[in-house]
């Protein structure tokens, strides 16, 4: 099990569409971000996601829903990814009322980036604290 940060925004803000479809991934075709269609394909059962925002100008880190990989499905047709995504993974969101974590002092600040592996400690624990309390 891994913690992944995930953004929603592809033009406009597409959290509630994750959330109400239990959908997770980028907006981008493949041929436009491969990278980004093998990271959401190399996610495991079990493995947790939050959608979040970080914008430079913001002290904190806006989460908007914690959930978890549910199965080993990609979803790549344009009906199973409710046109949401591009290419998708089933998520089930625990939590979805929105919170805010302070940036941490960090080097290699990946915040701006659309998906990445969490290994901030600090960032770790709140996220599990707030799925198990």
């Amino acid at each position: 099990m891994a913690i992944f940060a995930v953004g929603a925004y592809y033009d406009e803000d597409v959290s509630n569409d994750f959330i109400k479809h239990n959908i997770a991934g980028p907006g981008w075709e493949k041929h436009q971000a491969p990278e980004l269609h093998q990271f959401i394909s190399s996610l495991k059962v079990g493995d947790i996601i939050y959608i979040k925002s970080a914008p430079p100008s913001s002290k904190n880190i806006t989460v908007k829903a914690i959930g978890v990989i549910v199965d080993n499905v990609l979803l790549e047709s344009e009906a199973d990814t409710k046109n949401v995504v591009s290419v998708g993974r089933n998520v089930r969101w625990l939590v979805t009322k929105n919170f805010e974590i302070a940036k941490p002092k960090e080097k290699n600040n990946v915040r701006l980036n659309t998906m990445y592996e969490e290994f901030h400690p600090e960032v770790q624990k709140i996220i599990i604290d707030k799925i198990f309390g």
